[in-house]
């Protein structure tokens, strides 16, 4: 664990390698995971006083902490460091407003392929090969993320499988074959 929701939120952090996966608590115990992060991306950037999620590990993780105070008086030496962490917030809640539309909308085929493309659009603009998804995250966790069950994942993707949108070449690795398919079934 990174940190935990409700904890003080002294710190903002930057993911440095490895997959963190954010999260909230339900009242009864079930959890709705709200985001997968990747190295480059910030934590805790619109934390108040405590933090609103929770932050756990999906593998080996190293991060860079820099407590908010410090980082307050770095925005007041270098103005476009805030810019771009404003930035950087933007995006977020762009993708919040996407995941919304995601959850509410879609079907289980499209909520999947969704988040397929977006992995590998993620990957690519890190420099990665776009259709080659290494999955960091286990398919309970996709399915909290998608709102889904762990069976309707694994028998999507087996139906992708069986009409040859991607092969699956170990449980962490994807490789997207047709990624315009995938994309049109993203949209429809």
């Amino acid at each position: 664990m990174l940190f935990h929701e409700g904890d003080s939120a002294e710190s903002v952090f930057n993911l440095t390698s490895g997959s963190i996966k954010i999260y909230k608590l339900l009242p009864d115990g079930r959890r709705q995971i709200t985001g997968f992060l990747m190295p480059g991306d910030f934590l805790g950037l619109a934390a108040k006083s405590a933090y609103s999620y929770s932050a756990e590990a999906s593998t080996a993780v190293e991060a860079c902490r820099f407590p908010r105070s410090r980082l307050d008086a770095l925005f007041g030496q270098f103005p476009q460091l805030e810019h771009r962490l404003f930035q950087i917030a933007n995006d977020e809640l762009v993708l919040a407003q996407d995941q919304m539309l995601l959850l509410g909308r879609k079907s289980a085929g499209e909520k999947i392929a969704s988040f397929l493309v977006r992995l590998a659009e993620r990957q690519e603009s890190r420099g990665g090969e776009p259709d080659h998804l290494a999955l960091t995250m286990t398919r309970g966790d996709i399915a909290d993320y998608l709102g889904l069950t762990i069976e309707t994942v694994s028998r999507t993707m087996s139906q992708f499988k069986k009409q040859g949108l991607i092969s699956q070449k170990s449980l962490t690795e994807i490789e997207l074959i047709d990624r315009d398919q995938m994309m049109d079934r993203a949209e429809s």
